[in-house]
């Protein structure tokens, strides 16, 4: 049966082939560097066939070809005509395996093309007038690596650079000058070099970035910018490139140190190419700073892994040393230690103080602890001592004694002396077959054991202790009891407009109505929910709660307004979220830009594969998507791309800890400053203080935190938006402090 062969028009086809024509017209004599281009890309790529084609209206047209005597074919049969369609390289490993093309007289005819990888030619006004590609009459199912891609695709753009020379041409005499012209339109610096390592060529670029200006670096040799200890390696490779040896430099990027002319190194990223002019070797450098992209990257690490209040190790770190001291079978030695009165402190002093005390903490376990000892905060007021390849009791619970001893002394905080008090659980790991949570959970319970007893007390875990598990996972049951009869409700949490304080939308915070005990917040139940039978209803309906009454405030005056809800782990698992999403939103009449779902990074981390798709699925209704509490577990710049993220929620450790002067405010500046390289939108969470909205509207346009309300009931969060929505500065305003909007009967006063 004949295949259909389907004749795609980009949507700027006008234009396209408006800026086709500019092309063209010098194209009846031979372009300099293009051939030279296409034999490198024939033996980077072991190819038989490279092509340069122009995609007209009707006909593809090959500017310059190796391997193939054909000028010219008609667009509808062409691979080109789909490489045009998108910004990056694609590839065909087997033509005749692809509907789009088993059918074309390239594949079916004499020329039997099998494979094929096409980078798109993009003009400077970002119309893609034709192609870069290789062909080969033998299929490659692994199709190209990454790196060979970026190679083709910067192979695509030298040929961008001589079409665009050429062009021109038409209008400036000097061929050095259309270079000139190009290269100094660059932010990267440019450089060309000839074959016996002469620098020939310099931009502007090259001059800021290296400290030589053009008339001092061309003639000189280009080692000069290359590390003493390099310029051995440095050469070989050009004379191995000279000699038509593979080099992994030449045709790859890569990065490697450059030296300034103030003897400085720095980090840059640099996209080699080799050719030959005349008989002469020729060497194109494109070097790109990456100075700033790698400090940043390493803030993020740094955050990515360490506690932002103490400096200490946080949780991922400590779970990377369990799990890879569990992979190879060594022993470990584990204190948890829990500190007795810091809500007392925290709540009559204030979170600042508060901090205090948890920063004096960890500068006392981290002396105590001595060398070979990991401390790490978990969060709170839990601090974990690590002992790697030592599973020693007796020395574990001096450890444990010894830091409880220095949490215990005096602490000063300006003119007032404070004490805490700690316990701890210590365990022992032997042998080579336990899993990389044991240590945590047999702690946890030692300690659980030694609270029970007491202010100051140690415990060992030992298997008498197993049996008090049980009585601790009775929890699960109440919560299904709870469940059943009612007790759950939602409160919110108003996020406000930064810039005049009006609110915007709110988080919606599961809360239990607990019979005995009250109001019950989250960290007492939600681990254990989110792993529990009901977690999948449970989250249904906190899902339906809240997309209802968001309905009824934006059909009540706010049509604006935006709900942000919790995702549990266990509804990715379920298989059925989107429908259920989607379900959900028709029932209640909410429109999905007024829904907002939120996704911790570790649950991403979970299960990225399976994840990835439902996230993007959602996105596709136009839900949004949010990283909550951004920056305190691992969230590469690779997952940021990847997945369909619409804002990042900077987490309050950020915020309000006790450093936003300084390297929380550097980090907050960072997560900012990527955010809107992606185009994602910023909300801090956190804040406490006026002192902190007006810093944090530096980076963010929404901020969420006590100074503009605690989660509320629905009842008190409908009169705070009335109030906001009646006259938006009342909400709070940066000369008033949160004590005079209350008796204002503002929006402090509903919390």
């Amino acid at each position: 049966m004949a295949e259909l062969i389907v004749d795609l028009r980009p949507a700027d086809e006008v234009e396209r082939l408006m800026a086709l024509v500019q092309y063209q017209q010098p194209a009846t004599r031979s372009i300099r560097g293009l051939d030279a281009i296409l034999r490198h890309a024939k033996r980077a790529f072991s190819v038989p066939i490279a092509i340069v084609s122009f995609v007209g209206a009707d006909r593809q047209h090959f500017l310059a070809r190796v391997g193939i005597d054909v000028c010219s074919t008609a667009r509808q049969d062409s691979f080109c005509s789909h490489a045009i369609l998108k910004h990056h390289v694609m590839v065909v490993p087997d033509a005749t395996l692809d509907p789009r093309f088993r059918a074309s007289p390239l594949v079916s005819g004499e020329h039997a093309i099998r494979f094929y990888a096409g980078a798109p030619l993009l003009t400077p006004d970002g119309h893609t007038i034709g192609a870069l590609c290789i062909k080969d009459t033998v299929p490659r199912p692994q199709g190209l690596t990454a790196d060979e891609r970026d190679c083709l695709a910067e192979m695509a753009e030298l040929v961008m650079d001589r079409l665009e020379a050429q062009r021109l041409a038409t209008v400036e005499a000097d061929g050095q000058r259309r270079f000139d012209a190009v290269a100094e339109s660059a932010a990267d610096a440019i450089i060309t070099a000839d074959g016996r390592n002469r620098i020939v060529s310099w931009n502007s670029a090259a001059g800021r970035m290296f400290g030589y200006t053009a008339a001092e670096a061309v003639g000189q040799s280009l080692s000069m910018i290359v590390p003493d200890r390099f310029r051995a390696m440095h050469k070989a490779g050009l004379e191995r490139a000279a000699d038509g040896l593979p080099t992994k430099l030449v045709g790859s990027l890569v990065t490697v140190p450059a030296l300034r002319r103030d003897g400085t190194e720095f980090p840059i990223e640099l996209s080699l190419s080799h050719w030959r002019e005349n008989g002469e070797h020729c060497f194109g450098a494109i070097c790109r700073d990456i100075t700033e992209r790698q400090e940043t990257e390493a803030k993020l690490k740094y955050a990515a892994e360490h506690d932002a209040l103490t400096g200490l190790a946080n949780r991922t770190v400590l779970d990377e040393r369990l799990k890879l001291a569990s992979s190879q079978g060594r022993p470990v030695s584990l204190i948890m230690v829990d500190l007795d009165g810091f809500k007392d402190i925290n709540d009559s002093l204030g979170h600042a103080a508060g901090d205090e005390v948890l920063k004096i903490v960890a500068s006392r376990l981290c002396a105590t602890a001595g060398t070979n000892v990991l401390p790490c905060r978990l969060g709170g007021d839990e601090f974990v001592l690590l002992i790697e390849d030592r599973a020693d009791p007796q020395q574990a619970v001096e450890l444990a004694r010894r830091s409880i001893e220095a949490i215990e002394m005096q602490m000063e905080l300006g003119e007032r002396s404070v004490y805490v008090g700690a316990c701890a659980g210590a365990a022992t790991i032997t042998g080579t077959d336990w899993v990389d949570d044991l240590p945590l959970q047999q702690a946890d319970l030692a300690l659980y054991k030694a609270k029970a007893s007491g202010r100051g007390r140690v415990r060992l875990f030992t298997q008498d202790l197993i049996p008090a598990q049980h009585s601790r996972t009775s929890v699960s049951s109440g919560l299904r009891q709870a469940f059943e009869r009612g007790e759950f409700e939602l409160y919110y949490q108003p996020q406000v407009q930064l810039s005049d304080y009006a609110i915007v939308g709110a988080e919606a915070l599961l809360r239990w109505n607990h019979p005995d005990l009250g109001v019950l917040a989250p960290g007492a139940f939600i681990e254990t929910l989110g792993s529990s039978l009901i977690a999948v209803p449970v989250s249904e309906w906190i899902l339906r709660t809240a997309c209802r009454q968001a309905a009824e405030w934006r059909q009540s005056g706010h049509p604006a307004f935006r709900i942000g809800v919790n995702l549990f782990a266990a509804q990715f698992k379920a298989g059925d979220l989107v429908s259920v999403v989607d379900g959900i939103l028709r029932e209640t009449g909410l429109p999905p830009s007024g829904l907002e779902l939120e996704v911790t990074e570790n649950t991403i981390l979970r299960d990225e594969s399976r994840i990835d798709a439902v996230l993007y699925q959602l996105r596709e209704t136009g839900v949004g998507i949010a990283f909550d509490d951004y920056g305190t577990g691992y969230a590469s710049l690779t997952m940021l791309k990847e997945f369909p993220v619409t804002r990042l929620k900077i987490d309050r450790s950020f915020v309000s800890g006790g450093d936003t002067g300084g390297i929380n405010r550097l980090i907050v500046e960072a997560i900012s400053k990527l955010a809107s390289g992606l185009k994602l939108d910023v909300i801090a969470e956190g804040i406490e203080t006026v002192e902190q909205a007006s810093l944090m509207r530096n980076y963010c346009r929404e901020g969420q935190g006590y100074l503009f309300g605690k989660p509320m009931p629905a009842v008190a969060f409908e009169l705070a938006l009335k109030v906001s929505g009646r006259d938006a500065s009342v909400a709070v305003r940066p000369e008033r402090s949160a004590v005079d909007l209350h008796h204002q009967g503002r929006i402090s006063a509903a919390r």
